[in-house]
């Protein structure tokens, strides 16, 4: 019966991932060693990052990081296209907004293999990972009163 349940639910690519991911597992290693180790086990030479513009400097650190391993890295700003916020919320607005599906568009004319969300919205992180051609994982997820550390909202339950 379970071999019934894999096969309804995953499909050849997805039980590729998974089980890549398996493979790439680093027990006691942190998540950018599991990411670059992922990359060299799937043999993905291209990786993307969408970041938050508040998250800059994290994403150079990771930027190098991958680079330093010999992979093609493309970063880009959630300010990309210079938007500007009225065009998006349909009002008058002062500043720009983000632009998750153009982050999206650029990773995907640079042709990479996997991408990075660091740091964006809620709702914009839904919106890059519908857009993104590339697979697509978490490495930061913004959170304005935890320093982007959600799960210290359990910790902190008094």
């Amino acid at each position: 019966m379970e071999n019934n349940i894999v096969n309804e639910l995953y499909d050849n690519d997805s039980l590729k991932v998974m089980r890549l991911a398996d493979e790439a597992r680093l027990p006691g290693k942190n998540r950018m060693e599991e990411i670059r180790n992922y990359t060299k086990v799937s043999g993905i030479k291209r990786i993307g990052i969408a970041h938050c513009v508040a998250v800059q400097k994290e994403a150079n650190v990771l930027k190098e990081f991958l680079a330093s391993s010999g992979l093609e890295v493309h970063a880009i700003d959630c300010k990309c296209g210079k938007i500007p916020n009225s065009e998006i919320l349909g009002r008058e607005a002062a500043g720009f907004s983000c632009n998750p599906a153009g982050q999206a568009k650029f990773l995907s004319e640079n042709d990479t293999e996997l991408n990075i969300s660091m740091g964006l919205c809620v709702g914009h992180d839904m919106v890059f990972n519908q857009k993104s051609h590339a697979l697509v994982t978490t490495f930061i997820v913004k959170d304005r009163q935890f320093k982007h550390n959600p799960v210290e909202v359990f910790r902190n339950k008094d």
